[in-house]
């Protein structure tokens, strides 16, 4: 019988890993990875350089601004500055990194302009809080309120120069103790934030003893079919805000509180669930209010609010409120959000709060505005802002 002859390829060696060449190098004495940290670190070096000119130049900016009384805040200025740096961008980094990034950079440009101070429902850690960080960055001062009417108070007075306040979220719709303070202020809606809303349960007390759950109403409304399918024995109990629901709940067995996990950190309190909500992309959008309003955009890239009355009894004419939008709808200005509001001064009479596409110095919405008032008690301007945020 012939023997089966058998060839056998012997196997090429494996490469070797990237991490054993190095090991290799660090023995020989040479390290690969020096001449790209070296070009790192001087990439570093003229990083620092040019983010420093550029603060001396909005130092020098701020100057000019403090000696002719401009503003040293400017949203429609801040809003282009940010499309730039998209637009610029060329990757590998993405968008919302690089403009994070000069979010930073002008909050220390705005710091030595002037010492801002901005004004926010408190206390530390809160979503208001989170929201005016991610709007104006780290540099800036920070101070809480207890309620949304000091918050108004405190930018009235001068005490803040702005605040932010949050106005409606997308699973429970408008924060309605703000709202209603528009109507008295004379103070502008100068920009926006939406920020993205992700509750945790936080207690001491382990979960089959926890008895009452505390939070701000709009938080426990979020998370309420959550609370029901998982805590169906436990109280839900309204606090003045998330951040003082974790408190709660550190000094009391038997509560847990609704809250961010920022918060549950800043008190020292466990999380036992995350993103309870109830809609995975809840988000909640704030205002910032001051003094002054901003300048147009431009592009199409503004958006105005308005409180207008129809008058006492007006929901008693039909076609009363298809009238008042008309001189909108003739015009081509897109109506956005529209929601009434009883005005408690008589009764049946009722303010309706609009959100529209443009600026209020736009020519067609001048137009518009001047057809309204011939017919609608009150046409208040609440502020133009860019549609960014």
């Amino acid at each position: 019988m012939k023997a089966l002859s058998r060839s056998v390829k012997k196997k090429s060696p494996s490469p070797r890993p990237a991490t054993a060449k190095v090991a290799d190098a660090r023995k020989a004495g040479t390290d690969p990875l020096a001449p790209l940290r070296a070009r790192i670190d001087g990439l570093d070096g003229e990083i620092v350089a040019l983010v420093n000119r550029r603060l001396a130049l909005a130092a020098e900016i701020g100057r000019h601004k403090r000696d002719t009384g401009g503003e040293i805040y400017v949203p429609e200025r801040e809003d282009a500055v940010l499309r730039k740096v998209a637009a610029l961008n060329a990757g590998p980094l993405k968008p919302e990194a690089l403009q994070a990034l000069y979010r930073e950079i002008m909050s220390a440009a705005l710091a030595l302009e002037k010492p801002l101070r901005i004004a926010y429902l408190g206390p530390e850690a809160t979503n208001s809080h989170q929201a005016a960080l991610k709007k104006f960055g780290a540099s800036l001062d920070y101070q809480a309120f207890a309620t949304f009417a000091d918050i108004f108070t405190a930018v009235e007075k001068g005490e803040a120069d702005y605040g932010v306040v949050p106005i409606e979220n997308s699973t429970e719709g408008s924060v309605r103790d703000a709202l209603d303070l528009f109507v008295e202020s004379d103070l502008k809606i100068v920009s926006q934030v939406c920020l993205g809303i992700s509750h945790c349960l936080a207690s001491r007390t382990p979960w089959e003893k926890i008895e009452r759950v505390y939070s701000k109403d709009q938080a426990l409304a979020q998370c309420r079919r959550w609370l029901q399918r998982r805590l169906p024995h436990a109280q839900p109990l309204d606090a003045p805000s998330t951040a003082d629901a974790v408190r709660i709940a550190r000094d009391q067995p038997g509560a847990a509180a609704v809250a961010s996990e920022l918060a549950a950190a800043h008190h020292g309190v466990p999380v036992l669930e995350r993103n309870i909500q109830d809609q995975p992309d809840n988000t909640t959008r704030f205002l910032v209010i001051g003094k002054k309003a901003a300048g147009p955009v431009g592009g199409g890239r503004d958006l105005s609010s308005f409180l207008i009355s129809l008058g006492e009894g007006a929901a008693a004419h039909s076609g009363s409120l298809l009238r008042m939008l008309r001189p909108l709808a003739e015009r081509d200005i897109n109506l956005l959000k529209i929601e009434s509001r009883p005005s408690r001064r008589r009764q049946w009479d009722y303010y309706f709060f609009i959100d529209v596409a443009g600026h209020h110095a736009d020519p067609a919405m001048q137009a518009a505005l001047a057809e309204l008032r011939t017919f609608c008690p009150l046409v208040k301007w609440l502020g133009s802002y860019p549609a960014s945020g």
